[in-house]
């Protein structure tokens, strides 16, 4: 059994050259990736071809894709929501509050299973529950707002059995290098499929001159997503491409799981700090569209709406291009960047998620406070916040899958979901609707006053970053011993603490007592 104390502590300097840089544990390892099998090997391995499995990695990108157009859809046509059905800011952030709760809840859930069974079943069944939920969504009439909220909680569902599991399939496809630039190629589908709903949404809208036709697109796509999956996807075996022995891995149980995974301080504090990503980015994909048109409101640019009429405006899809584009620019570059950095210092990954973030919150503060003086200044600024804000999304994904060994992986992904969203984008839209609401109470109504309540309740979005950028600089502390410890669980040359053994009660010298199972011979 291991020793308790780590035989690989995190001594090396904290923005320096550590112990071993990727270079020199190649040099070590010879043609072995991430001390795992040969580069050649993984196929073998897996049983699945290289042309295969990029292709299984395209099927899951476009689903991904999907994942976030529908999700932000509904931002990009909110102001015809809140007209359709006469609610307030508090209101239209519950849309997207009651959505992330029930993605939330249900993680966990899937992954727990994701860790156990069959993995494209759960995919299937899951998107193909989306798709019905999100269809049904668009009949809903003008006095069941409540009844939105409901399908918008059940589309959760859904999102819950993908986001949990796909990433797992990436790791057990590729390994080092290869499993970094697929899972960024994977993680381009957030920003630009964030971009494409809103985009989507105001062009369907606009086209069809009713707003309920944009809640009917990516049901559709997502018909043609679970054809997809069903021909496409073969499901590799868990951990394999990482492991050189013959044995199989070894399972524990869930409560072992989650006791080993908050133990894990680099997942911890890097969970944390993509929470901070996930309040900043939730607020904004809601109510950016909305902040930028009441700007326009207040400086008499644009005309309001008629009450129960299409709003004619362009700043969703201004919005969505504006999204689409720092993605794919903040996470190709957060991806090669770090990957040049690792050959120097093997905390890179979490240094440059934390440059981000703290580069990001500037210009997103800087965008709040010219968007009446200047629009051109404004899209300026929201162009770079969102670009140095996309550099972590793939870096993060990379972090989780080589801190946690592979029989958690889908288990840690939930709990990452569950913290980010539950601390972060679950309750941040619903936040910043009821400061805007509260700091216009009691005033009397304008345009300009709607503005400025908005703009307040904003910019706690930029101070979330900065905290968030801290938790990256704590999670860069321990990630190379969390990292070496995790890799060489998988390989089968640490074993983890055993589990407590269950103890059972029998009777001994007339009275009762708890022994082992191991001790009773049956």
């Amino acid at each position: 059994m291991a020793s308790r104390r780590s035989p690989h502590p995190d001594a090396a300097p904290f923005l320096s050259q550590a112990d071993e840089t990727e270079e020199e544990a190649a040099a070590k390892g010879g043609s072995r990736v991430g001390g795992g099998q040969p580069e050649g090997g993984v196929q073998a391995v897996t049983g699945i071809s290289y042309p295969r499995s990029v292709m299984i990695v395209a099927v899951l990108c476009y689903i991904n894709l999907l994942n976030y157009m529908d999700r932000f859809t509904v931002a990009g046509i909110l102001p015809d929501i809140e007209s359709f059905f006469r609610i307030g800011d508090s209101s239209s952030g519950l849309l997207q509050t009651v959505f992330i709760s029930s993605y939330m809840v249900l993680a966990p859930i899937f992954g727990y299973l994701g860790d156990r069974y069959h993995r494209k079943r759960l995919l299937c069944l899951g998107i193909a529950f989306w798709s019905a939920v999100t269809l049904g969504s668009s009949f809903i009439p003008q006095e069941r707002f409540w009844l939105l909220l409901v399908t918008r909680g059940l589309v959760g569902v859904g999102e819950a059995s993908y986001s949990t599991i796909a990433p797992t399939i990436i790791a057990d496809l590729f390994v080092s290098d290869q499993r970094s630039r697929m899972l960024a190629f994977f993680y381009f589908a957030v920003p630009v499929g964030s971009g494409l709903g809103y985009i989507v949404g105001s062009k369907v809208k606009d086209l069809a001159e009713d707003w309920h036709w944009a809640l009917r697109v990516t049901p559709v796509l997502g018909v043609v997503a679970v054809v997809l999956l069903v021909v496409v996807l073969r499901e590799p075996p868990r951990g394999a491409v990482e492991r050189l022995s013959d044995s199989s891995l070894r399972y524990t149980s869930w409560a072992a799981d989650l006791r080993a995974l908050s133990r894990n301080r680099s997942f911890v504090l890097s969970s944390l700090g993509f929470t901070a990503v996930a309040f900043v980015t939730g607020s904004l994909a809601l109510w950016a569209p909305a902040f930028l048109y009441r700007s326009c409101l207040a400086t008499g640019q644009s005309r309001p709406c008629p009450d129960g009429d299409t709003c004619s405006s362009q700043e969703s899809l201004i919005f969505g291009l504006i999204t689409c584009v720092t993605g794919f620019l903040g996470v190709g570059a957060g991806v090669e960047i770090s990957q040049r950095l690792r050959r120097s210092n093997p905390r890179a990954d979490p240094l440059v998620c934390a440059a981000g973030l703290l580069g990001s919150a500037p210009f997103l503060f800087l965008a709040l406070v010219c968007a009446q003086g200047s629009s051109l200044a404004t899209y300026v600024f929201i162009f770079i916040g969102e670009t140095l804000l996309s550099l972590n999304w793939a870096i993060v994904a990379d972090i989780l899958l080589y801190v946690v060994v592979p029989t958690r992986r889908s288990t840690a992904e939930s709990f990452q979901i569950v913290m980010s969203h539950l601390l972060g984008d679950a309750g941040s839209p619903y936040l910043i609707g009821v400061i805007s609401d509260r700091i216009q109470r009691g005033r009397p109504p304008s345009y300009l006053l709607e503005f400025r309540s908005l703009q307040y309740a904003l910019m706690l979005s930029a101070f979330a970053g900065v905290l968030g950028g801290g938790f990256f600089l704590a999670t860069a502390l321990f990630i190379q011993g969390d990292r070496k410890r995790a890799e060489l669980s998988a390989q089968g040359l640490l074993q983890e603490e055993a589990e407590p053994e269950e103890r059972i009660v029998v009777p001994k010298r007339g009275r009762s007592t708890k022994v082992p199972v191991s001790s009773v011979l049956i």
